[in-house]
């Protein structure tokens, strides 16, 4: 079973997000990326997800490795609109290309003079480009060909950039979305490299509480609250919802790194930081408490996350046992006549969340 083939079954359903966390590795694990090749992954992967329509709710761009929480929407049921699409291939292509591209759109909707042209053409222009969006995949393959097209002019290099395949692994919204975040946005500080993820400028919620290369960081915020409340359709990609959702996040890193959540905004030394930290309210009254309700099933396994935790790597389904069981169901056939069922306790670093998160595979100790 290779994990970076697993796709959610339910991946064109509108009620049940698609959700990966997905890892790549650079080739024999070198720490080949400082802050330009960091700076240009996050503007790689910012175009690609304007054009495939693919989210990106966490991530973290590492030395040598690289972590993304991405969503997968389905396709439109009524297609992609002319406008929507034309804006996303303007992500990627010059505006002359663009051009190009709707004029060919056009002269095809008024094709032999009659009303409405040839719509079939139309959509055959289309699907030139379409056929790569709301795609995993695709997603995966463009932002990593990119880069390495780029790395390698850079310094005048050839060949792989990536140790083989990129690794996915799916995950249920809501706990298992948000410990997944907060693991992937953990990972510069469970590496010593900084103190508080907060500082950290090339992950989501550095560029979200940080600003970003742009300077307000929307677009990981709006990530951030999906992640966050994913469990929650009335909420969906709403930046305006960063101010309650940041407090609920800091609150999950502040345990899971045994600090008080009031203690986050001593901690944030960067001058930037500090200044965006000024605009939120002081979380001082969150506390795990279910009196003023803000007790979460995750804070009670919140600790785990300052350890690398195998399961959210290599568990090819995170999520409640209900919902590793349904993605079991789905896939049978790739396991024995022996296997009644998917849903696996975790062991090891990622004990403490057993019975709340289960895992697809069993791993070794």
């Amino acid at each position: 079973m290779r994990q970076a083939r697993w796709l959610a079954p339910w991946k064109d359903s509108l009620e049940k997000p698609s959700i990966y966390h997905i890892i790549t590795r650079v080739v024999e694990r070198r720490f080949a990326f400082g802050a330009e090749e960091k700076e240009k992954f996050r503007m790689f992967m910012r175009m690609y997800e304007n054009f495939s329509g693919c989210r990106v709710l966490s991530y973290c761009i590492m030395c040598n490795h690289i972590h993304l929480l991405v969503e997968v929407p389905p396709k439109p049921e009524d297609g992609i609109s002319d406008a929507d699409f034309l804006k996303r291939l303007s992500a990627l292509y010059n505006e002359a290309f663009v051009a190009d591209v709707a004029s060919q759109m056009e002269e095809a909707r008024h094709e032999g003079g009659l009303e409405g042209g040839n719509p079939e053409r139309v959509e055959e222009i289309k699907a030139r480009f379409t056929y790569r969006m709301h795609d995993l995949g695709e997603f995966m393959k463009g932002v990593l060909q990119r880069f390495t097209q780029w790395f390698n002019r850079s310094y005048k290099r050839k060949g792989h950039l990536w140790e083989d395949r990129y690794k996915s692994v799916i995950v249920e919204s809501g706990t298992a979305a948000r410990m997944m975040a907060a693991y992937i946005d953990l990972n510069p500080v469970r590496a010593g490299m900084v103190v508080d993820p907060a500082e950290y400028r090339w992950s989501s919620y550095g560029e979200a509480v940080g600003g970003g290369p742009k300077g307000n960081g929307k677009k990981a915020r709006e990530g951030l609250v999906r992640a966050i409340f994913s469990d929650d359709p009335e909420v969906g990609f709403d930046a305006t919802e960063w101010k309650r959702a940041s407090r609920r996040y800091r609150m999950l890193m502040g345990m899971a790194l045994e600090r008080k959540p009031s203690n986050a905004k001593v901690m944030v030394r960067s001058e930037r930081v500090e200044k965006n930290y000024e605009n939120y309210d002081d979380d001082r009254g969150l506390s795990k408490s279910r009196d003023n309700g803000t007790v979460l099933p995750e804070l009670s396994m919140a600790a785990m996350l300052k350890h690398r935790v195998r399961y959210f790597t290599d568990g090819a389904v995170i999520g409640s046992k209900e919902f590793v069981n349904e993605a079991f169901a789905s896939a049978r056939e790739r396991f024995s006549a022996k296997r009644k069922d998917g849903a696996r306790r975790m062991r090891g670093s990622g004990k403490a969340a057993a019975g709340q998160l289960w895992s697809l595979r069993d791993l070794r100790v």
